[in-house]
């Protein structure tokens, strides 16, 4: 099974649900492999998003036929503390509480901005500048 391929097929279709394809992922087992469609958006995603992807999805997927023999289909979200894999996703996290890790620090703070190259975080009352480049991993973070 080529997950590129499918992955390159279903992004378009997400979209025009009004959703992007964070990942998938493949866990074959001997008694049903399962495939997994991690899907995101702007807005929180929420148990009736995955249904209505899951109803919508399913059709789709059974006409590609990615995979040999039976497999269950699980549609996802990548959670709330999700990485942010690029500049576009970081960017809409603007406004968010974020855990960001260089190779010196790890810190969590507000992302107050981003503007491809250094991203501003507010720590209790100071702001902090990290070059984009330093950032091994940047993901949404849960307040407490």
């Amino acid at each position: 099974m080529d997950l590129k391929n499918v992955k390159e097929k279903l992004g378009p279709f997400l979209e025009n649900l009004g959703y992007t394809l964070y990942d998938l992922e493949y866990k074959p087992k001997k008694t049903g492999s399962i495939l997994t469609v991690y899907i995101d958006s702007d807005h929180d995603i929420t148990l009736d998003d995955c249904v209505l992807v899951t109803n919508e999805l399913n059709p789709y997927i059974d006409e590609l036929d990615p995979i040999p023999g039976e497999y269950f289909l699980e549609v996802s979200s990548p959670g709330a503390e999700k990485e942010l894999r690029d500049a576009t996703s970081i960017s809409r996290a603007v406004g968010r509480f974020v855990h960001i890790e260089t190779y010196e620090q790890k810190m969590e703070g507000t992302l107050e901005l981003f503007d491809g190259n250094d991203l501003t975080l507010r720590i209790k009352n100071k702001t902090h500048t990290i070059h984009y480049e330093d950032v091994n991993l940047i993901r949404l973070a849960i307040k407490f």
